[in-house]
């Protein structure tokens, strides 16, 4: 007697949606992380400007912000094909029936990079300062 696996997909739709609104939250965060690195990346050519037209001695460097908005832009990009990848699976693995289980990677790999680039910007500030 075989026990055939039921697509846990078409057994409650809820179940789906929830994978879904789930990914669409990562995107999201994945396109917040993407926008914020720009204007991060952006902000030492905006100072560099703004020291321009006022005609004032411009600060040593601003490479520190391209460096945090790119890292914050990689990152972004990273969390956006990690949500797809784990998506992906998630469905495959709901139509064959199987109840994937929760696993803390991505959570991990993304609070681990934002403290890392956190860090560093608390260093920078810190540099700048003194």
């Amino acid at each position: 007697m075989s026990v055939e696996k039921r697509s846990l997909l078409t057994e409650d739709p809820r179940v789906a949606l929830a994978a879904e609104r789930t990914f669409l939250a990562w995107i999201r965060t994945g396109l917040a992380l993407m926008g914020f690195g720009f204007v991060v990346a952006r902000f030492g050519l905006f100072l560099r400007e703004l020291a321009a037209v006022q005609k004032i001695s411009q600060p040593l460097s601003h490479g520190t912000s391209l460096w945090m908005g790119l890292g914050l832009v990689v990152l972004g990009v990273i969390l956006n094909v990690a949500a797809l990848v784990r998506y992906r699976r998630y469905l495959k693995d709901l139509a064959a029936g199987i109840l994937p289980q929760p696993k803390a990677r991505l959570e991990t790999v993304v609070a681990v990079a934002l403290t890392v680039l956190g860090v560093a910007t608390i260093i920078s500030l810190l540099v700048i300062a003194f």
